[in-house]
């Protein structure tokens, strides 16, 4: 019988365990969220180059702190350790005055961001559009005319950026026929993707009775 690799030590399970059916659950994700691009295609998002940035490990007395969740009460160290967090920065006042990581976590390590996407993708929109190359009031199809006949169509880029736009799209985690599951198999999240496109899917869906904007 043959001992632990420094892989199992470190996560707790084989590198070999982790597959596009459970990345995204906890033991695996320990790994999977800093290493996405050995599973499915990533991009890297650097940081402004020449800065560095060290560690404030010290918490001061944070982790001990008391909080409240659905009815019971436990310490923010608990609290990480039971939702599986991989790290914890905390600011005030624009500055950083503490940074926590689980033992699985390095600090510097990539690590899948997840819906923060959409805010980089509107911080990279508002610059666009102080330096006059793009119209956040002009519809979705100056820029992507395929989008006709979909629930884009007649949105404006700024429907999308409000995420206003009038969508029949329910987030149906449980249900593989759902559009939600489409949606996971077209960005190659789940097993079975290939058959469509990310690009292809979205502009399948259709628009609710509700007018853009409300929602």
């Amino acid at each position: 019988m043959t001992g632990k690799t420094v892989f199992e030590t470190r996560y707790g399970f084989r590198r070999n365990q982790v597959v596009l059916a459970n990345w995204r659950e906890n033991p695996f994700n320990r790994w999977s969220f800093q290493n996405l691009g050995e599973l499915v295609p990533t991009a890297r998002v650097a940081a402004t180059s020449g800065v560095v940035e060290t560690p404030v490990r010290d918490m001061g007395g944070l982790l001990g702190e008391k909080v409240a969740i659905a009815g019971t009460s436990e310490t923010v160290a608990e609290f990480l350790g039971r939702s599986s967090t991989d790290a914890l920065t905390v600011m005030k006042d624009g500055k950083i005055v503490g940074d926590w990581f689980a033992p699985h976590m390095d600090f510097g390590a990539r690590h899948i961001i997840f819906s923060i996407s959409k805010s980089l993708t509107a911080i990279i929109a508002g610059i666009l559009e102080g330096e006059g190359v793009f119209d956040p009031e002009a519809p979705v199809t100056a820029y992507i005319p395929e989008a006709a006949g979909s629930a884009y169509g007649d949105a404006s880029v700024r429907h999308v950026l409000d995420m206003s736009v009038s969508l029949d799209f329910e987030e149906a985690y449980l249900d593989p026929e759902s559009a939600f599951a489409r949606y996971r198999r077209a960005t190659l999240w789940n097993p079975g993707g290939g058959t469509e496109s990310l690009r292809e899917f979205i502009l399948t869906l259709q628009c609710l009775a509700e007018p853009h904007g409300q929602t």
